[in-house]
């Protein structure tokens, strides 16, 4: 794969110099900051360098975005339209070496990756033909969008973002994640600022620039997608601000099982649940279980289980997941798994794997003290709570404060839906699974899963525009209404 570099430095010489990537702000590419080491998942090897810059970069990085945004927001609807549709013609045409880069950059495998590429152009250019009626009576934020967001979906979950708020007449702000995707959103970026798009990519710490990223007046709207440590601390810069911000964080979600019996429909969703490790915010790493069905549900999951298949995404099509972000996670994530049961845990399969590659891991009866039982293992590790009553069912899916999705599989579906009432979960499914969704469906969560405005559909473009005076829009804290319209 070492070929992919010298891809990306034909398809875009001015944003790579050697192995080095550039740092994106003031419509130039510039060589700035400190050499931060890219590594590959897939064997440890570095495949390029990124520059980390300091906080007065950022700062000059964040009033030149808000020179752009002035200019950008008067630029008439139609021209926005045209210039973010040739934006997604060239990502389009680039899109193979863009998955190849998500491969190489952070281990999907090859069809996982270019579902990512194709779910984010997909979804932009569902909003392409709805953009006009979504902006009737709204107009841009007064400040450019800054977007945090995690390494795992570098196109559908940021670029797909950005190029929503860009068309909603706001400049943005990205910042490449600090684990992988650094080199995919440079290629990204730089096609997108080919056809006049107003974006800019930094490269740093995130604890280092969150106080630009975050707190700047420049900045209107925050955009996080991370763990709770660090969204909490995003939230709590915010919460004396009336800035608009969606921080989504990481949730338990659960997959609560009472008096079912379909099971060969469950173990349809069970393996397809395996994707890319688990290491995404809807991935469902916890069952909990009827006790009276937990041997019906064995049967069916225990044998999909030992048949995912992992390993090096460059040498195998077939596979369910690659490695993990980083041998550092994988190492951190076995120690999870050991600590639960050293504290009495079950363990039902183990596969503890080698460097960055986890296997499949099933534990039962995770004790209480455990990180596992209370906390995403954001990795193949799943727990299993068997319990006896619904209120037990309800309180064991609810241990996480708030989740972003979750399911439940009860045969009688008035029960299923009077139980679902009392999940803490933003999408719930009646025997299927829940997902992000794009397009039409809305996105947030509940407790600490979430904070702030909720997104997707409809729901996105009002996140990063302004409409009438004294508008609440949808979210979960103060100033916000509290209930969002039906999923």
């Amino acid at each position: 794969m070492d070929d992919v570099l010298a891809q990306v430095r034909q398809a875009a010489p001015e944003a790579i110099s050697g192995n080095r990537l550039r740092t994106l702000y003031d419509n130039r590419w510039q060589d700035d900051g400190v050499a931060a080491v890219l590594r590959t998942p897939i064997d440890g090897r570095e495949i390029a360098q990124s520059g980390r810059i300091d906080v007065l970069t950022a700062g000059a990085a964040v009033r030149a975005a808000a020179r752009d945004h002035a200019m950008w927001a008067a630029t008439p609807r139609e021209e926005r339209k045209e210039r973010v549709a040739a934006a997604v013609a060239a990502l389009q045409d680039h899109r193979d070496l863009l998955a190849r880069l998500l491969v190489w950059e952070i281990g999907k495998p090859w069809r996982l990756a270019c579902a990512d590429v194709d779910r984010a152009l997909d979804g932009v250019r569902w909003y392409l033909g709805q953009i006009d009626r979504q902006m009737l009576g709204r107009t841009p934020l007064p400040g450019p969008v800054s977007n945090i967001a995690s390494w795992n979906y570098p196109m559908s979950v940021l670029v797909h973002a950005e190029l929503v708020q860009l068309l909603a007449g706001n400049a943005v702000i990205a910042k490449t994640p600090s684990q992988g995707g650094a080199i995919c959103l440079t290629l990204a970026h730089a096609l997108m600022t080919r056809e006049g798009l107003p974006v800019t990519l930094l490269s740093g710490s995130g604890g280092d620039l969150s106080e630009v990223l975050v707190k700047n007046d420049n900045i209107a709207a925050v955009a996080f997608v991370g763990g709770r440590d660090n969204g909490g601390k995003v939230a709590a810069a915010l919460a004396d601000t009336n800035k608009r911000h969606f921080i989504e964080q990481e949730g338990l979600n659960a997959w609560g099982i009472w008096e079912y019996t379909r099971w060969d429909q469950l173990e349809e969703h069970l393996r397809k649940g395996f994707e890319y490790g688990k290491q995404r915010c809807t991935a469902y790493p916890r069952f909990v279980i009827q006790r009276k069905l937990v041997d019906k549900f064995l049967d069916v999951y225990l044998p999909v289980l030992k048949s995912v298949q992992y390993g090096n995404p460059l040498e195998r099509d077939d596979l369910d997941f690659g490695p993990l972000i980083s041998a550092a996670k994988a190492d951190e994530l076995r120690s999870k798994v050991e600590e639960a049961i050293e504290g009495g845990a079950i363990p039902l399969h183990r596969d503890p794997g080698h460097d960055a590659y986890v296997g499949p891991t099933a534990l039962l009866a995770p004790p209480g003290r455990s990180r596992l039982r209370h906390a995403e293992p954001f990795g193949p590790v799943d727990t299993i709570v068997v319990v006896d009553t619904e209120d037990e069912l309800l309180a064991a899916m609810n241990v996480s404060n708030g989740a972003l999705v979750a399911s439940l599989a009860v045969d009688d579906e008035d029960l299923a839906q009077k139980l679902a009432r009392d999940v803490q979960a933003y999408k719930i499914g009646i025997n299927r699974p829940r997902s992000r969704g794009d397009k039409a469906e809305t996105f947030g969560g509940r407790g600490a899963s979430w904070k702030g405005a909720f997104v997707g559909g409809d729901l996105l473009v009002q996140a990063v525009t302004e409409g009438r005076p004294g508008e609440r829009l949808y979210g979960n804290f103060p100033g916000y209404t509290s209930h969002p319209p039906t999923p």
